[in-house]
């Protein structure tokens, strides 16, 4: 992405951006599916609430 925090007119900045955006090159498909470094929530055990 170009560097745009020189520039002060919002307008010329959004402009610079969908540029570099459009110049860049396309992403990848993905390797391994979204999320999949998030830890993990255990399920609760059922039956007597903790409290």
């Amino acid at each position: 992405m170009a560097n745009t925090k020189s520039m002060e007119n919002k307008e010329e900045r959004k402009a610079v951006k969908r540029a570099a955006r459009k110049k860049a090159a396309p992403k990848g498909k993905r390797t391994e599916p979204r999320g999949s470094n998030k830890k993990k929530v255990k399920k609760l055990v059922r039956g007597q609430s903790k409290r």
